[in-house]
This record gives structure tokens, C-alpha cells and sequence, in this order.
């Protein structure tokens, strides 16, 4: 199966309804997960259901264009920091976890979606994850090159945690982030 990306239309009115249902989109997620109702979104960008399938036929492409821009740049991000790290890769590597986690919690069901894009080709976020996932996998192979990482931890134990670290921070309780104290223990257990 071939993964749909949703792209911005060249007509004025169409970039017009995409623009306005993505603003709407990210709001509605923001406010209930990515389970909010399609209907909902459809009636606060202005436009009817049709018009927002006629843009994003599954609420997965409607969720990856609200999302691939920042995903996007969560790996340039990684790539920018393993150019510049210098002598504190863990330095590096703590900034990097602490921004995935913040990114893979942005909306309450995110994490999971993310998760199964990385392992479903079919997805239309797998590029981006899989892309994502190797350069973190860079960032964390110049902290092990560096002896400041263990050895023996591989790229999917460092998105393991961080998508534990995620549901941590996606579960908890309004006002408090129970992934801060989960992260250190875990940037502590990978230098050890």
C-alpha cells in the first residue's frame, strides 16, 4: 500500500480551505487528541466534511500534515546537534530526548500514531519517522564513539524510551510532567 500525502492545493480557495482546516485541525487536537471528530473540524474551518476528506481522506493524512513540518524538524533538529555537540554529546543527546518527548506528546494519542508509522511502511508518516530515527541513531552512535553512552544501547532502545517518556508525560495529571523525572533516570541509566 502506497501512503497518501496530503498536499497544499495551487488554487487560492483550496489553499484557503487546507490552510483553515489544518489551523482548525491542530486546535482540535490540541484540545481533545487525535481522536477529536472530524465533523467538529470540518465545521470550525468553515468548510463541509466533504471538502476536508476531499483534502485528507483518513484522519492519518489529516493528522501527518498537521504534524510533519515539526516531525521534520525534530530531525534536522538531531542532525543540528550532532554537527555541534563538541565535547557534551550527552549534553546533546539529553537536549534531543527532552525535545522528542515534548513532540511526541504535543497531542494525547500521538505517540501512538507515531509509533506505528515508524514500523508500517503503508503510513503516511513512516519517511519521516524512519528519518527521524536515524538521526537520532547518529546522535546517539557519536555519544557511544564518545564512550559517554553505553555501548550495547541501540536506536530503537532510545526511541523505546522516548515514547515511554511521551505516554509518561501524555498520562499525566493536568499541571504536572511526570516524563521529567523518568528522562533523568533515563539519560542516567544510558551513561552508565
Amino acid at each position: 500500500m502506497t501512503a497518501y500525502l496530503a498536499r497544499r492545493p495551487k488554487r487560492a480557495d483550496g489553499r484557503r480551505n487546507y490552510d483553515n482546516i489544518l489551523t482548525a485541525a491542530r486546535t482540535a487536537f490540541d484540545a481533545h487528541g487525535t481522536d477529536a471528530a472530524l465533523e467538529d473540524i470540518a465545521r470550525n474551518a468553515g468548510v463541509a466534511i466533504g471538502t476536508l476528506y476531499g483534502h485528507f481522506p483518513t484522519r492519518e493524512t489529516l493528522i501527518e500534515a498537521s504534524v510533519r513540518d515539526s516531525l521534520d524538524a525534530l530531525r534536522d533538529r538531531a542532525e543540528e546537534l550532532t554537527a555541534h555537540a563538541g565535547d557534551d554529546p550527552v549534553a546533546a543527546l539529553t537536549t534531543w530526548f527532552h525535545q522528542s518527548v515534548a513532540h511526541c506528546s504535543t497531542y494525547r494519542g500521538l505517540v501512538g500514531f507515531l509509533t506505528a508509522s515508524t514500523y508500517d511502511e503503508g503510513t503516511p508518516l513512516h519517511q519521516s519517522c524512519v528519518d527521524m530515527h536515524g538521526a537520532g541513531g547518529a546522535l546517539l552512535a557519536m555519544a557511544q564513539e564518545a564512550g559517554r553512552v553505553r555501548a550495547d544501547l541501540t536506536p530503537t532502545d532510545l526511541f523505546t524510551a522516548i515514547t515511554s517518556a511521551a505516554w509518561a508525560r501524555e498520562s499525566s495529571p493536568p499541571g504536572e510532567d511526570h516524563s521529567v523525572r523518568l528522562i533523568g533516570f533515563l539519560i542516567d541509566a544510558f551513561t552508565r
